[in-house]
């Protein structure tokens, strides 16, 4: 128990860094903006969801290149393992081109769809269309992460986070309040942070590839097996944002206050399970390795024991968010009506922490098994239960925090519990644990 925690660590501690440094990223532009007042806070919330679920929809570039590479790394295929990264650094500049012209064309109607004040469309505009220049950095630090953890290194992603983060907020406050640039400082400092990230590891992944002898022309069957092996990965990410993007819109229309309330509490909870989602990096890692070297048993205890550090790190964290949301309002805003908003809601998404991080964990061993085809078809299946529960918040809940509360409770417990119910049923089977070098399709 003591080697397989040392394991755990060993790939979790790193990756806790790097993971965390992502929504630092907006925890970062949050504050800064928030600062500015209600209306450019509001604008980042729809902005800041339009650019997550295009980053999240495409998410595979490493869930389907880490479990790739570790796979191939536990049959003792190294040159093999680093062939599938390369390709997945080609299909992630693919489609941050491929992107870039769908957001120039359709940046402001989409920001309109989500029926805000007019006020606030155009602060979201503005953040959303500079933006656009940095998706396809990130794209290329995601795929690039994907293959250095198959390659059970979660050490250099951190190092490459964290400086990451140190120029973004930097860049932001001097963008923003030093030239004055108000939203749009934000989106542009975040923009060259993103571009310098993606510099790194283009020139990591060129000397890993020079170092065993792989050739950095895009192949054309490795590309497409990419793509497919993620497409089920995709139709996975596109209902959580699906479910993310339906709580916005609801809490777009209970007011602005509301909204920018919802910001700021939804950025913390997904602050919270980046660092619980580092134990399911660690799993896919572990898990596709192991997969790899036809050892099931240590799958099964691999499982095991990252549900008991899911459990039991989102009891502790849920204990610190509560005790900190006195004063976390005054960190992230300058309203008294946001700040008291915040606190409330705070204090119930405290109460589901453990729950999250029993999904997360197990969310990571299902991936890290290839397992993709299952939590795409019930990914479906737990929309299609949380859907009414936000139809009834729409309709009945009452207006002001005790409305964001339902909301809350909506999201927080009812789709998050619907999760852990679906991926508790599957880890109880052996149905996803098909061991070799490559899983069949």
């Amino acid at each position: 128990m003591k080697a397989l925690d040392r394991d755990i660590l060993r790939l979790a501690v790193p990756a806790l860094g790097a993971l965390v440094a992502e929504p630092l990223f907006l925890l970062t532009d949050t504050a800064l903006v928030g600062h500015l007042g209600e209306i450019p806070l509001a604008g980042l919330t729809i902005s800041s969801v339009v650019l997550q679920t295009s980053i999240g929809l495409l998410v595979f570039l490493a869930y389907a290149t880490t479990p790739a590479v570790a796979r191939r790394l536990g049959a003792g295929d190294r040159p093999g393992a680093i062939r599938a990264g390369i390709d997945g650094l080609w299909l992630a500049l693919f489609l941050g081109i491929v992107l870039v012209g769908i957001g120039i064309a359709f940046a402001r109607p989409l920001v309109h769809l989500f029926g805000a004040d007019p006020a606030v469309e155009e602060q979201a505009a503005t953040y959303l269309v500079v933006s656009l220049a940095g998706i396809p950095a990130m794209l290329l630090v995601i795929a690039a992460t994907g293959l250095l953890r198959g390659l059970q290194d979660t050490k250099t992603p951190l190092v490459v986070a964290v400086s990451g983060f140190a120029a973004n907020a930097g860049l932001n406050a001097f963008f923003i309040y030093g030239l004055g640039w108000g939203i749009a400082g934000s989106a542009a400092g975040t923009v060259v942070a993103q571009w310098a990230m993606a510099a790194v590891y283009i020139v990591i992944a060129v000397r890993a590839s020079r170092s065993v002898g792989v050739s950095l022309k895009p192949g054309l069957a490795g590309v497409t097996g990419t793509a497919a092996s993620g497409g089920w990965l995709f139709v996975r990410a596109a209902s959580l944002r699906a479910a993310f993007v339906a709580a916005v819109v609801v809490a777009s229309n209970q007011g602005i206050v509301e909204l920018a309330t919802f910001q700021i509490a939804s950025t913390l909870f997904f602050t919270l399970a980046f660092i619980l989602d580092a134990l399911a990096i660690a799993g896919q890692a572990l898990v596709g390795h192991s997969l790899g070297a036809a050892n099931v048993s240590r799958v099964r205890s691999v499982m095991r024991r990252l549900v008991q550090w899911g459990l039991g790190g989102g009891a502790v964290l849920g204990a610190i968010i509560a005790a900190l949301s006195p004063v976390l309002g005054p960190v992230f805003s300058s309203s008294p009506d946001v700040q008291w908003a915040l606190t409330v809601v705070v204090l119930v998404m405290a109460i589901g922490i453990p729950l999250a991080g029993f999904v997360f964990v197990l969310d990571g061993v299902l991936i890290g098994a290839g397992d993709a085809r299952y939590l795409a078809l019930t990914g479906l299946a737990n929309l299609a239960v949380y859907v009414p529960m936000l139809i009834a918040v729409w309709m009945f809940a009452p207006g002001g925090t005790a409305g964001l509360v339902w909301l809350w409770l909506a999201f927080g417990f009812g789709y998050i519990g619907a999760r852990a119910a679906t991926l508790g049923l599957r880890s109880r089977s052996t149905a996803w644990m098909t061991t070799g070098a490559v899983r069949p399709r």
